[in-house]
């Protein structure tokens, strides 16, 4: 005989936390093409995200607020937490929309996640390199989604309850390490 399951109601921790109903995890999911923009949008929000598209890289610059040569519709303390860009888009790359995130004090730290459908190493190497959290073939998983979603989660959340950002987390973690070990890790090209 088959048993049968009950759903049990879940006790929620009382800490505080970023992303507690309704302050879901904001992505800004960027893609020229109509299906890509759609699939993405459904996996973001199948992960319990809160999701802004736009169909290119001049866009997603005006909605943040960055485009200093069109009416930005950007809105004030606007709070982007992941922002997702496909790489080849006409106009303005993806690789240009990273740098100027990452050139702007207002965003520089929200993590910037390139896809593409090509696997063109040295380009993925540039991206990682100017400061994308990672760079995603596409069709982009669902499993990818949510382990981008867990990490990013995981260190606002560390950083909100803490008081630190993610750049303090990072070097406190290499530095703590035993100084041979933090040596080898900054010779390490991953």
């Amino acid at each position: 005989m088959a048993e049968v399951m009950l759903p049990m109601k879940m006790e929620m921790p009382n800490a505080p936390s970023k992303f507690t109903s309704p302050d879901l995890l904001h992505v800004l999911a960027v893609d020229d093409s109509h299906v890509d923009r759609k699939f993405i949008e459904r996996l973001l929000k199948v992960s319990s995200c809160k999701v802004t598209v736009v169909d290119s890289a001049t866009r997603a610059l005006q909605y943040l607020g960055l485009d200093v040569n069109e009416k930005s519709v950007g809105v004030k303390d606007l709070k982007v937490n992941l922002i997702m860009t496909d790489y080849s888009m006409p106009g303005m790359t993806g690789y240009e929309l990273l740098k100027k995130i990452k050139e702007s004090s207002a965003f520089r730290d929200v993590p910037v996640v390139v896809m593409s459908s090509e696997n063109i190493l040295p380009r993925i190497d540039r991206c990682l390199e100017e400061g994308a959290e990672d760079f995603l073939l596409k069709p982009v998983k669902l499993s990818d989604v949510r382990r981008i979603r867990d990490s990013v989660m995981k260190v606002e959340d560390v950083s909100f309850t803490k008081g630190v950002n993610k750049r303090e987390l990072e070097t406190e973690n290499v530095y703590s390490l035993d100084p041979s070990v933090s040596t080898q890790l900054k010779r390490t090209k991953i």
